[in-house]
């Protein structure tokens, strides 16, 4: 990814998160009771609400096992990340950004009292990013794929939401673009997608792929100016706000979140001003706010369970609160979650369907992962050849998957391992196959003496192991 700015992580285009230093909130940051407030969450009917029997899957850079995260909300999906062969790096972030986004949504500190907003939700971690957030949009379809697959395995706690705090470096036409077409086929299964808009400022009126997808909940981080009134809420100062390819659906909060740091991750280390304590980070952008909306999600499906995708959208953009500012001129409002357990307005909305069809690059767009000076390009995964023909209908009948073979390249392992539920996790497996670019297996973090992209993390350690990791050009964890 390219060089982030001073007190910037990483800009849109990927993993949403703008920045991990402060904001107009002061230096101790946005908390997640205050966030909770700020979503019409702590009393009336939803304050008793803890998103339990709902299932979250969280495509991120993994998660870290600290404290804050409760092992019995946790499970592990497959790791389809680059550092997935490495078993001291296999599942855990190394980034940093995905246990941010699992602490806003399940996370229990005991050190500092601080609650996800969805602290029963069972969240399951499918690992894509690695230190650097590196990932090809082909290793989000396959996690997308797989969601959907094992969306039932758990039939205590089924997967009724993604979070995507991310966004391609393209923007393809929706009506072809693959991973659009993958989110819209969890959308069809009874998933509701959620997706983070952008962080380029509020001069930018196109929304980040997949949240253009026009069945998905776009959400734009939203600040509080620092007080308990919703009323003068707008926008943060460098959210995406749409309005080209698409309106957002949605703000949330997003400046300043307090929740998990990730000791020695890549944020840890490189933003040591942003942590509050010891256990704790804060973080801006519109990932935070695509996670605040994800877990506001499961308590509303936890006291809605029957509502579908599309009525779940509804009742959230109608019901939602309304704020100042550019926001207010746009007519975009704020998540108001008292407001959605109430609302009767089931009235959905038709939208128009990708056929899956198009090409990989575009999606791609500027964002590439390189290994010895080659671009990853073409109709190609980061495990092999694809044809897009042959893989949508696959993936629209839940096929695409058979154990852990995605579109016959052997991925990960075939079942999960663990006794109970709580503990389990997707099996591992060493790739195989025809990579791309012909090389028989994959060894990581430094792929047999090669590295994707033209740079990358290294000089620190995790948990005692040497870790080194990818990068990539524009696209970003947004």
């Amino acid at each position: 990814m390219a060089a982030a700015p001073p007190h910037h992580a990483i800009s849109d285009g990927g993993w949403a998160s703008s920045a991990w230093l402060g904001s107009s909130t002061g230096t101790g940051g946005t908390t997640l009771a205050a966030v909770r407030a700020a979503i019409n969450a702590s009393t009336g009917a939803a304050a008793g609400l803890t998103g339990q029997g709902v299932g979250v899957a969280l495509i991120d850079t993994g998660v870290a096992p600290v404290d804050g995260l409760p092992a019995s909300q946790i499970v592990n999906g497959p790791d389809l990340s680059f550092e997935s062969q490495d078993p001291n790096l296999r599942y855990l972030d190394t980034y940093g950004h995905g246990t941010h986004m699992a602490g806003i949504i399940v996370g229990n500190d005991p050190s500092t009292g601080t609650v996800g907003l969805a602290p029963k939700a069972k969240l399951t971690s499918i690992k894509v990013g690695t230190s650097n957030g590196a990932v090809d949009v082909s290793q989000m379809i396959a996690a997308i794929d797989w969601v959907v697959a094992h969306r039932n395995d758990d039939p205590a706690n089924p997967i009724r939401v993604i979070n995507l705090s991310y966004g391609t470096g393209g923007t393809p036409n929706s009506w072809t673009d693959p991973v659009q077409f993958a989110v819209e086929q969890a959308w069809m299964k009874g998933i509701v997608v959620v997706a983070a808009a952008g962080n380029e400022g509020n001069s930018d009126l196109v929304v980040s792929d997949p949240a253009s997808d026009p069945a998905v909940i776009a959400v734009a981080a939203g600040t509080t100016k620092g007080t308990a009134s919703v009323a003068d809420d707008d926008f943060a100062s460098f959210a995406t706000i749409g309005g080209n390819n698409r309106s957002v659906d949605l703000i949330a909060p997003g400046e300043s979140i307090v929740s998990l740091a990730d000791p020695g991750s890549n944020v840890d280390l490189t933003y040591p001003s942003a942590k509050v304590g010891t256990t704790l980070l804060r973080g801006s952008g519109s990932s935070q706010a695509a996670a605040v909306t994800s877990a506001a999600i499961a308590l509303l499906l936890q006291a809605r369970p029957t509502l579908t995708p599309d009525q779940v959208k509804t009742v959230l953009t109608q019901s939602s609160s309304f704020v100042s500012g550019l926001a207010m001129t746009r007519n975009i409002r704020e998540l108001n979650l008292n407001g959605a357990i109430a609302s009767q307005s089931l009235w959905t909305a038709g939208w128009n369907h990708s056929t899956g069809t198009g090409k990989l690059d575009d999606a791609r767009g500027a964002s590439r992962v390189v290994r010895d000076n080659v671009a990853l390009s073409g109709d190609n995964t980061v495990w092999g050849p694809i044809s897009t023909t042959a893989w949508a209908p696959r993936s629209a009948a839940a096929t695409a998957w058979s154990g852990g073979t995605w579109m016959g390249y052997k991925v990960a392992g075939d079942a999960w391992t663990g006794s109970s539920w709580a503990s389990k996790t997707w099996a591992a497996a060493s790739w195989s196959g025809a990579p791309w670019n012909g090389a028989s297996t994959w060894t990581d973090p430094d792929w047999s003496g090669h590295y994707w992209s033209g740079h990358y993390w290294s000089g620190h350690y995790w948990s005692g192991h040497y870790w080194s990791s990818d990068d990539w050009s524009t696209a970003s964890w947004e």
